[in-house]
């Protein structure tokens, strides 16, 4: 099946900047979304960005203007650059995607990765 994988989190300081990656693999026909979320302790999952097949983007409130999310459609990958980091940004950030398998083009299945863990400090 699809696996989703997320590097490049961290400890980085706040104002600082880092970019989180996420991979996909495995038997995929298309990826139609994908999708970053965040879940810091005690507090619900959120939805952070999104990036369609086109392109076409989505941030937070909390996030706009200070992250961008883009893709690599040759490589199944998606990328979070967050700039001027803030301690309230600290969480798990997990990739989300929407993927058309190999086995069946008519059904669209959601993965999700384990997540990396973005630490802010002040």
């Amino acid at each position: 099946q699809v696996q989703l994988v997320e590097s490049g989190g961290g400890l980085v300081q706040a104002g600082g900047s880092l970019r989180v990656s996420c991979a996909a693999s495995g038997s995929i026909f298309s990826i139609n979304v994908m999708k970053w979320y965040r879940q810091a302790p005690g507090k619900q999952r959120e939805l952070v960005a999104t990036i369609s097949s086109s392109d076409i983007t989505n941030y937070a409130d909390s996030v706009k203007g200070r992250f961008i999310i883009s893709r690599d459609n040759a490589k199944n990958t998606a990328y979070l650059q967050m700039n001027s980091l803030k301690p309230e940004d600290t969480a798990v950030y997990y990739c989300n995607a929407h993927v058309i398998t190999n086995t069946d083009h008519r059904t669209t299945y959601s993965y999700w990765g384990q997540g990396t863990q973005v630490t802010v400090s002040s």
